[in-house]
């Protein structure tokens, strides 16, 4: 899709989404540089009523069969809808919140629920109508697609969304079944075409895009850390600037765990807050419903007090129940001080810099859900990364004696993002917070780089790597820190009692870039289809020398394993039946490798999957 008209950028998030673009046509020599533009998005605000918003509120609205008029929800791509996104579901769903889908992209990367089955809204009565979390995925981008068709297909195909270059991001933390299943919806929205992209490195393109001069702002030694904290979840990233032939270059260096812990959080806290206020009032007890009510209009007062320096308090209404609807409603107010005070002290709470989240003593049995973060303090989670990723300097030795005998990484500049962010109290508090562990190693107060806008930042930052990856700017890299092999079997005659020894075959040579893929050079090996059997893969961060195809006999003083696949490969009307292949290598942005067996005819395809993020096993 290289030559596409435009370059597309889609930041699918927990709260909302967002699209941005470039039109390759748009270039002038009297204009210079292509110029990233936002996608105002056509969605419904009220019934009956489009209206373009720069986001798409991630919320789904499944309405009951006499809840809203006829032909109210239509859209001026699509007619008779029985359903409704954006910003007038997620209105309606805080007035009806067991028909609200809310938070499917958390639900996306829950192991333990099956993410294809129709489970949402959770918790919401059986006659509910319900959809799966990859259904949803996909309404959000099938609405995408039809407003982008709608404003700038021009009724030429060649300007439809799917044939555009597509960039879509998900958290660094995101599992490879999650990522799968992002794929995966976006192929049944008919986007066939997307790559990956990291949230917080997106985040940081979009700095790099809008400040041109960016060699000025930072030097040589510097770990930036990239902080995402969003509706769902706290994204933590490392980017050193390294050097090579006096030039500056970035690196990609370590990748926080998947943190469930975001503005969701936040509005529960908030709402547990106002329930115990009510209670204090002399209010009963709400029931199940009208405490979700409750969470989702705090969420609507927490935006409304953080994006509005003037509105110090928001009322909320909890409608009753039974024929007196109107004399059972309830009302209270929450304010900016409660929203401060239950924000700064539950989620950014002084600590040290040695402190680690608390892990919470579990009762035998739970309430199923999604698995939030079991400590809210989402400075403990920022101590442990520091703490945790000091071995990811090994890699850089020029940065490692900046960083001599620390206790934890200092970095040396913070760049924020995500809409938990917008709030600057909460990027104030964790300056302060971070300083101060600093401080107490000797070292010096970091830097913040300012980004304008952390609502349309991903989006617009994944433009910008579409940008750097056809040469239009600088990419960061993210190589591979150590070098990767899989187990090849030993061709030799069958001996009673002995073990054919197993050789190593380097697939992925140490700092090979993420975007990049390779054949393996070298002999064809046989594949046994139609049976299980079991893959074996190696890892060494000691030997730099080794190249794609090169096969190692005695690889045990250096080389180690690191897991195991047992799966079953198939292939039409063969059974135990050995195959010759050869191996195509791709480690793709997110750090998978991609490991493909390819048939001799070339038609046959089977894939591997390996992550190249998680660290080696200490020996």
């Amino acid at each position: 899709m290289n030559d596409s008209r435009y370059i597309v950028g889609i930041d699918l998030g927990t709260t909302n989404c967002a699209v941005s673009f470039i039109d390759r046509n748009s270039f002038t020599e009297e204009k210079g540089a292509l110029e990233i533009q936002y996608l105002p998005i056509p969605q419904l605000v009220h019934e009956g009523s489009v209206q373009s918003r720069n986001l798409l509120p991630s919320f789904l609205y499944l309405p009951g069969q006499y809840d809203l008029p006829e032909g109210s929800l239509d859209l001026p791509w699509a007619s008779n809808q029985n359903f409704v996104v954006g910003e007038l579901a997620e209105k309606r769903g805080a007035e009806v919140p067991q028909r609200l889908v809310f938070s499917a992209k958390s639900w996306l990367c829950h192991g333990k629920v099956d993410r294809k089955a129709p489970i949402l809204p959770w918790g919401s009565p059986r006659e509910t109508e319900k959809v799966s979390p990859l259904e949803a995925t996909k309404r959000y981008l099938e609405h995408i697609r039809e407003a982008w068709n709608h404003l700038k297909g021009e009724n030429d195909e060649k300007n439809f969304l799917y044939n555009q270059q597509l960039f879509l991001t998900v958290p660094a933390s995101f599992d490879a079944v999650a990522r799968e299943l992002t794929v995966e919806a976006g192929q049944m929205a008919g986007l066939e075409n997307i790559i990956l992209l990291e949230e917080p490195q997106a985040a940081f393109y979009s700095w790099l895009h809008a400040n041109e001069k960016w060699r000025a702002k930072v030097k040589l030694g510097d770990l930036i850390l990239v902080c995402d904290m969003g509706g769902g979840t706290t994204d933590l990233s490392l980017i050193a600037v390294d050097e090579e032939a006096g030039n500056l270059v970035l690196n990609r260096v370590a990748v926080g765990e998947h943190i469930l812990l975001g503005g969701d959080n936040m509005d529960l806290a908030l709402s547990v807050t106002l329930q115990n206020k009510m209670k204090e009032e002399g209010i009963s007890d709400l029931d199940t419903w009208q405490n979700r009510v409750l969470w989702q209009n705090c969420r609507i007062a927490k935006e409304t007090i953080l994006n509005d320096s003037s509105c110090q308090e928001y009322s909320i209404t909890i409608p009753g129940h039974g024929s007196n609807l109107i004399g059972g409603t309830l009302s209270t107010q929450l304010s900016r001080q409660m929203i401060e005070s239950v924000l700064l002290g539950g989620f950014f709470p002084e600590c040290r810099a040695k402190d680690r989240p608390k892990m919470q003593s579990a009762i035998g049995l739970q309430e199923w859900g999604l698995p939030y973060a079991a400590d809210a303090a989402v400075t403990r989670h920022i101590a442990n990364f520091l703490g945790s990723q000091r071995q990811a300097l090994a890699q850089f030795p020029e940065l490692r004696k900046l960083n001599p005998g620390k206790k934890f990484i200092h970095p040396t500049a913070v760049l924020f993002n995500g809409g938990v962010f917008k709030a600057e109290l909460l990027q104030e508090k964790l300056i302060t917070i971070l300083n101060s562990w600093i401080a107490e190693e000797g070292g010096s107060a970091v830097k913040v780089l300012k980004e304008t806008d952390l609502d349309m930042a991903v989006a617009y930052g994944a433009v910008s790597y579409g940008l750097a990856r056809s040469g239009q700017g600088i990419r960061i890299r993210g190589g591979a820190a150590h070098s990767y092999y899989i187990g090849i079997e030993t061709s030799m005659p069958s001996v009673p009692g002995f073990t054919p020894p197993m050789k190593a075959l380097c697939v992925v040579p140490f700092s090979m870039e993420e975007g990049t893929e390779v054949e393996v050079p070298g002999q064809e090996f046989g594949l046994i289809v139609g049976e299980s059997v079991e893959f074996r893969f190696l890892g060494s961060s000691t030997r730099r020398e080794d190249m794609t195809g090169d096969l190692i006999e005695k690889w045990q003083q250096e080389i180690e394993e690191i897991t195991s696949l047992k799966t079953e490969l198939t292939l039409e009307g063969e059974e135990g039946t050995i195959i010759p292949v050869r191996l195509h290598a791709h480690l793709t942005e997110i750090g998978i490798l991609e490991l493909w067996l390819v048939a001799r005819d070339g038609q046959n395809r089977w894939k591997l999957e390996f992550t190249v993020r998680k660290p080696m096993p200490s020996t």
